[in-house]
């Protein structure tokens, strides 16, 4: 059975910079699709960064392109989001997801979903 488990949330200001990880296990498959999401409170859950097998550039929500960076460990399997200049607005639990078994063209709704990790940017 597949699982993700993230880490590296926490508590910064505004300004600074966190990274986050997703851990996968329970796979050898070496297709992915991946991404990070996020929910602030009373907000519905947006999609912050995206990344599938065959795509070269990763999809990014326009609000945080040019301050965070997702990258992926195919060796450990570890899927990270660099957040830098990190705002208030960035404020939420993020949530690793990914589609298990991986689609062609990443078609279809994310199935897995990782526990969350808190996220607070202070002014």
């Amino acid at each position: 059975q597949v699982h993700l488990v993230e880490s590296g949330g926490g508590s910064v200001q505004a300004g600074g910079s966190l990274r986050l990880s997703c851990a996968v296990s329970g796979t050898t498959d070496s297709r992915y699709c991946m991404g990070w999401f996020r929910q602030a409170p009373g907000k519905t859950r947006e999609v912050v960064t995206s990344v599938f097998t065959g795509r070269e550039e990763p999809y990014y929500l326009d609000s945080v392109k040019g301050r965070f960076t997702v990258s992926l460990d195919t060796a450990t399997k570890t899927l990270y989001l660099q957040m830098n200049s990190l705002s208030p607005g960035d404020s939420a639990i993020y949530y690793c997801a990914a589609k298990v078994p991986p689609p062609d063209y990443c078609a279809g709704p994310y199935n897995l979903w990782g526990q969350g990790t808190r996220v607070t940017v202070s002014s």
